[in-house]
């Protein structure tokens, strides 16, 4: 079945095919022709990265009335990641369906930005349960008149403590409306909802996505940031028969490791959004020809992907959004076959390596890039069970038997093959024989408070508190007086008025970070915003911070156990005395 066979608007197949998808998943296949058709409650039980966005998000756009400006669809989803990436899908599907509006809110945001948009008029609330609640407790988000109320991965959204306000926000709709749950779990608590909030749901299942996840290995890389080009080389070339994808963040990144593969005699391509769509259809069809044995990706140009045979997904570069890994693995692995998702991570991103587990509930395998013997090995033996596999044409062969087998008359057996070989692996020997080994770090359970580099980290932490001691003793005006003196110092009183908290770290300037670095440290470690971090004090060997009241506890939970370059981060809530 093709999306035009599902009763779809050509204005929506418009901005369906510009996003690259193609058939539609076992899920979208099921739902969308049930939700468009009839106004019915739903449960559909299918695993995340199964294409459960489009298969509400479509009909959902297909029902809304642009003429309308207020809100006719909520869609609940347990995390702002999640609730961002909704509502850019839609966005997406809706780009030729004009007229209709769009917002996500969430917490960690500002309330007031999102308050002004609700105000304007809105068509489709994407939203966190706790940020909606707030909203409606404040009188602006008005559900009473909606059309329909969807919970997406609402197993996770209980699991995350969000049962009383789902309760809260699902006592607040119209017993008319239509209410569309999907999970990848029916757990008991999704009963009750089903069983308090809806009318004789109708239940679909998809099963077979399930068989794929339980089919892939999750494996990750620890590398140096500057190695990690060699080390996707060394991977690539430690499998002679991969048939895989390379995940990368931007169009620009996915383009480069492409032409850089391609340069050194790999068979690459690229596909990501600045690509025509005459162009994205010529690569794809080489990709599943297997005219080319990789194919480097952006997450968005990835998503219409649906090729049953691919061995390795590998992740150059993890998502932005954490999130969007279960869309990655699930490239793989799928039909009932096997599949492997690599990542090659330094040891400032190993913490996500954590967080991805708890997502998929699956535990990661620590691998070290193959030496260079182990590849060139590896390779021998490929092309030594492909020439013992190869079919002869004996008739064919025959003509030309007796001048091939005359020129090898005064060499042995052993002589011939060391020819053939070397004919081949010249390339690699030259590469790998003098290199040096890509030195592998540190250790992602670094990351669990379980570091490898222990002992470093026990230095790191005394240190710290070494370095703040002197710190006390000095009075911290050489600190203050230089603040002072950028002009940030009123900005620093204006965040103790209440609004902002103070941590101390025991990172600083040494650690090679700087403003940018540190921030970015922190929003992903901790899952917030940059807006929500306020005054930050570097110094040599430790730092102060100042975080929004509402995201102190994210913070001081998000950085529990996490690793910087090897060292383990010890974070505490400031004393008055050290923020002086």
């Amino acid at each position: 079945m093709n999306f035009d066979e599902l009763g779809l608007s050509e204005d929506l197949l418009k901005g369906i095919k510009e996003m690259g998808f193609e058939k539609p998943s076992p899920v979208q296949e099921k739902a969308i022709p049930v939700l468009l058709s009839d106004k019915t409650d739903l449960v559909a039980l299918a695993q995340t990265g199964t294409g459960k966005t489009a298969g509400f998000g479509l009909p959902l756009l297909e029902l809304t009335d642009p003429d309308v400006r207020e809100v006719q669809s909520v869609i609940l989803s347990p995390t702002r990641e999640l609730a961002n990436q909704i509502a850019e899908d839609l966005k997406k599907f809706a780009k030729y369906k004009k007229g209709i509006k769009v917002l996500s809110v969430y917490g960690g945001a500002s309330i007031s930005g999102q308050i002004k948009d609700l105000r304007r008029g809105v068509n489709v609330v994407v939203a966190t349960p706790g940020r909606l609640k707030d909203l409606i407790e404040r009188g602006v988000a008005n559900l009473r008149n909606i059309d329909r109320v969807v919970l997406d991965e609402a197993d996770e959204m209980l699991n995350m403590g969000f049962k009383q306000e789902l309760d809260y926000i699902l006592s607040g709709t119209p017993e008319e409306k239509s209410t569309w749950l999907f999970s990848a779990t029916m757990p008991k608590e999704i009963e009750r909802i089903a069983k308090n909030y809806m009318n004789n749901p109708l239940k679909i299942t998809v099963g077979s996505q399930n068989e794929g996840a339980k089919n892939v290995v999750h494996k990750y890389f620890l590398v140096r940031h500057p190695q990690r080009f060699s080390a996707l080389k060394r991977i690539v070339d430690s499998e002679p028969n991969i048939f895989g994808l390379i995940f990368c963040r931007t169009k620009r990144d996915t383009q480069e490791i492409a032409d850089k593969l391609i340069g050194d005699g790999y068979s690459v391509d690229a596909l990501h959004g600045d690509l025509s769509q005459q162009q994205r259809d010529r690569v794809m069809d080489k990709f599943r020809d297997r005219k080319i044995q990789l194919l480097c990706a952006t997450d968005v140009a990835a998503r219409g992907i649906d090729v049953d045979d691919v061995t390795h997904v590998i992740n150059y570069e993890l998502p932005d959004e954490i999130e969007s890994y279960t869309h990655r693995s699930g490239r793989t692995g799928r039909a009932g076959k096997s599949g492997e998702s690599l990542v090659i991570v330094t040891d400032r991103e190993a913490f996500k390596i954590r967080r991805i587990e708890k997502i998929i509930q699956k535990k990661f395998e620590r691998s070290e890039v193959p030496k260079g013997e182990e590849v060139i090995k590896q390779r021998i033996l490929s092309l030594v069970e492909q020439v013992k596999s190869t079919e002869i044409n004996e008739e064919e062969f025959g003509k030309i038997a007796e001048d091939v087998l005359s020129q090898f008359e005064d060499m042995d057996k052993e002589q011939v093959i060391k020819l053939f070989v070397s004919k081949e692996f010249n390339k690699f020997l030259a590469y790998y024989q003098n290199s040096n080994e890509l030195e592998s770090r540190g250790g992602r359970d670094s990351g669990r408070g379980r570091d490898r580099g222990r002992d470093r980290g026990d230095r790191g932490r005394d240190r710290g508190r070494g370095d703040r001691g002197a710190r006390n003793e000095r009075g911290g005006r050489s600190d203050r007086s230089d603040r002072n003196s950028r002009g940030e110092g009123r900005r620093d009183r204006d965040t103790r008025n209440g609004d902002f908290k103070t941590f101390f770290i025991n990172l600083g300037t040494e650690d090679g970070v700087d403003k940018g670095e540190f921030i970015d440290f922190v929003c992903s470690a901790s899952d917030i915003k940059g807006k929500s971090i306020g005054q930050i004090r570097l110094n040599d060997r430790f730092s102060f911070f100042e975080v929004e009241k509402e995201s102190f506890n994210k913070v001081s939970d998000g950085m529990k156990g996490c690793t910087f370059d090897g060292r383990k981060i010890k974070i505490e809530p400031a004393k008055p005395r050290d923020r002086d």
